[in-house]
């Protein structure tokens, strides 16, 4: 009788606190032939501290294509393979997700084995609406590429949920303020499930200030929650930005009464409010050019 297929298990382990590790998960990785790890030294440190002993290989983001084959020849042979992350659940802005695709694709099982996550943690102790959200992982890390994705994100109407560099943390605030508005209400959650975990509450204006004064705040593993805007106010915005992508068009054939009226009704806001911007972009506009003197040719 041959051996069983092999399985990958898709293992979630603690955030900070060791405790927060499932019985379950602590059997998986008890029972797994091999563990693939973002960090070796990490993980490492995880099994000794539950007295474990197991076989480790990397998979990171610089080499998870090369150990892919690697680990799909492990579960031809009938092993069982435990991935992990240096903390939290794997793929959720950390390494695996080519390694599942591909154990999905050449029919092995894939189990997962839930538990630690800053997503949900942070999620359920913002005090935010938590019904519908996205999560956004990492922002970019260069300031005009991180304000040109917040302001795609700015009429999301569920809540959206962030990773940041302590570094960066003050910045992002800062960006956040100005392209969502000082006043969306949000949270950060600083070394959750740790020693020094810490929940700010404010609006975005409020955090990014309280970021500025206070060491603190620009410590630890930190991730942002951010309420979306309401559904009225994201129908503003979308007809606002609407509004000034038709009016400039109609105001190079329309008077500024005809345009607005005309875009008004396109784009379903106000006539009152489309003239003033009407009124402003016209006057803003240069003057035309004078048409080129055309040249009389000598007939003589």
């Amino acid at each position: 009788m041959g051996k069983p297929p092999g399985r990958l298990d898709v293992v979630s382990t603690p955030i900070g606190n060791l405790s927060d590790l499932s019985e379950r998960a602590r059997s998986s990785l008890a029972q797994a032939d091999v563990i693939a790890a973002e960090d070796t030294r990490h993980t490492l440190g995880l099994l000794q501290s539950l007295g474990l002993a197991r076989p480790l290989v990397s998979l990171h983001a610089h080499n998870e294509s090369e150990r892919i084959p690697q680990l799909l020849e492990r579960l031809a042979a009938g092993e069982t393979v435990a991935l992990v992350s240096d903390a939290g659940t794997p793929l959720l802005s950390d390494p695996g997700a080519g390694l599942v695709r591909a154990a999905v694709q050449s029919g092995y099982e894939v189990r997962a084995i839930p538990g630690p996550s800053a997503i949900m943690a942070a999620l359920v102790v913002a005090g935010l609406p938590t019904t519908r959200f996205c999560f956004e992982g990492f922002l970019p890390a260069a300031a005009r590429e991180r304000r040109e994705r917040l302001t795609a994100l700015a009429a999301e109407a569920r809540t959206l949920v962030f990773f940041e560099a302590p570094h960066r943390i003050a910045a992002c605030l800062v960006d956040m303020s100005t392209v969502f508005g000082a006043e969306r209400p949000a949270a950060a959650a600083r070394e959750l499930t740790k020693l020094h975990e810490t929940i700010y509450r404010g609006t975005l204006g409020e955090l990014a200030a309280r970021a500025a004064r206070e060491e603190n705040f620009q410590r630890g593993e930190l991730t942002l929650i951010v309420q979306g805007v309401a559904a009225e106010a994201c129908a503003g915005k979308m007809a606002e930005g609407e509004l000034r992508r038709v009016l400039p068009l109609l105001l190079k054939e329309l008077a500024p009464g005809k345009a607005a009226s005309l875009a008004a009704q396109l784009c379903g806001v106000r006539r009152n409010e489309a003239y003033r911007l009407a009124l402003q972009l016209h006057e803003a506009a240069p003057p035309p050019s004078p048409a080129p003197r055309r040249k009389h040719r000598d007939r003589r």
